[in-house]
């Protein structure tokens, strides 16, 4: 068995939102860090857009003042790599969006990571008298560029549930490792969380200047119909130090 990184950092990730788009496999090619490849679903390639709370965020174990509680929005695809105990289903980055400066340098630094610091906001329907969200209630995350506010919105149906055996919804959330692009080969961390449950969705929307934050081959693929949309509940996370392959 390969040994594992320690713990580097421990948060909760609360309310979810990802939207997923089918694309063709050779847009993501080059993206593919070396050593890892492809994962797909009924032989579906993803991109999803991810909007999410990090909370009682720290750093081997230290809390940073202001730099507990904050948004991520970032866009994904699916990898795999086989390790010693089988398949290890991962996700790579193409960018991950962070409201502070701080935390994207620590994030590049440490994971290689393609992240970027842009003023953000969310907002959240939650029922006042249970604390959940409420069947009906919008998630919402947004991040401004030069050109305004940019928005990812996903409105719930139904009551949360847990994850169905063989469905989108846990090949989307079910991947446990994080796999980036290094010089010389490509780096691997593992995130540990438990299954999630999920709301369902039949209304959502993405408002993106695709072009200047993700680049102009993806304004094709994300200017597509949505494929399907849902929220995750969420779960406190522990992501282990990144470890060279």
């Amino acid at each position: 068995m390969e040994k594992q990184a320690g713990t580097f950092l421990t948060a909760e990730w609360r309310y979810l939102a990802m939207v997923n788009y089918r694309v063709d496999p050779s847009l993501l090619a080059s993206y593919v860090p070396p050593g890892t490849e492809l994962d797909a679903w009924n032989g579906i390639a993803y991109l999803s857009i991810v909007g999410f709370l990090f909370q009682d965020t720290r750093v081997k174990g230290f809390a940073i003042p202001l730099h507990r509680e904050f948004e991520e929005v970032n866009l994904r695809f699916y990898v795999r790599r086989l390790g010693p105990e089988g398949w290890r289903r991962g996700v790579a980055f193409i960018r991950e969006i962070v409201p502070r400066r701080a935390i994207a340098l620590i994030a590049r630094a440490v994971y290689g990571e393609p992240y970027l610091a842009l003023p953000m906001r969310h907002r959240i329907d939650l029922d006042p008298r249970t604390g959940s969200l409420e069947d009906g209630g919008a998630v919402e995350y947004g991040w401004r560029t030069s050109a305004g506010w940019n928005t990812l919105q996903v409105v719930t149906t139904g009551a949360a549930e847990p994850l169905r055996e063989g469905s989108e919804e846990e090949f989307i959330t079910e991947h446990y490792w994080g796999y980036t692009a290094r010089r010389g080969g490509s780096a691997e961390y593992r995130v540990e969380h438990p299954p999630w449950r999920v709301w369902q969705s039949d209304r959502a929307s993405v408002e993106v200047d695709v072009e200047a934050i993700y680049g102009p081959e993806f304004v094709e693929p994300l200017s597509a119909p949505l494929h399907s949309a849902f929220v995750a509940e969420g779960s406190p996370v522990r992501v282990n130090a990144g470890a060279r392959m």
